[in-house]
């Protein structure tokens, strides 16, 4: 990761009211999960929330959370939903326990939204770090950007996604 590229704990540190994540994919070829995803493939099994893959992620959301400051991720999926978008709604109760808010949003239902073109983390409407993956779903090195009109399109598009999208417990895949 490039040096002006913080770290998620350094990101989520750093927010003070809001940390907003939008996610637009559907698959994401993350290595960290593989495992994780060869599981639930194989008997449907998902992380428990003190595991070892979960706890760095909510013990950085739960200290998050403790400081007052509001975490929500909203998802923009197609439908029907992608293997890998089934094993997203199968493991995010952990994210709703760490105390993150989720929603899902049918693509069909975001074509009036003004959308980035990368999934993004927005900290307190000030900056946006864009996370970048290839066609494959691999993570490539993330940007940083503080451009007013680029945190005013991510604050948006969140917001119009959020409004329009569906909470997790309510979202069936």
């Amino acid at each position: 990761m490039p040096p002006s590229v913080p770290s998620f704990d350094q990101l989520l540190d750093s927010a003070e009211h809001s940390a907003v994540h939008l996610e637009m994919r559907d698959h994401y070829g993350v290595d960290e999960e593989r495992d994780v995803v060869d599981a639930w493939r194989a008997d449907g099994s998902v992380p428990a929330y003190d595991s070892e893959f979960w706890r760095p992620w909510v013990s950085l959301v739960e200290r998050t959370v403790a400081r007052g400051v509001v975490v929500r991720r909203a998802r923009i999926v197609s439908e029907p939903v992608t293997e890998y978008v089934r094993f997203e709604h199968a493991i995010t109760g952990a994210n709703l326990q760490a105390g993150e808010g989720v929603r899902w949003l049918p693509r069909s239902q975001a074509s009036g939204v003004a959308l980035p073109g990368n999934d993004f983390w927005l900290i307190d409407r000030r900056v946006v770090r864009f996370n970048l993956f290839s066609g494959d779903g691999h993570a490539l090195d993330p940007l940083m950007c503080a451009e007013a009109a680029v945190v005013g399109l991510c604050a948006d598009a969140f917001e119009a996604v959020w409004e329009l999208g569906t909470p997790h417990d309510e979202y069936k895949v």
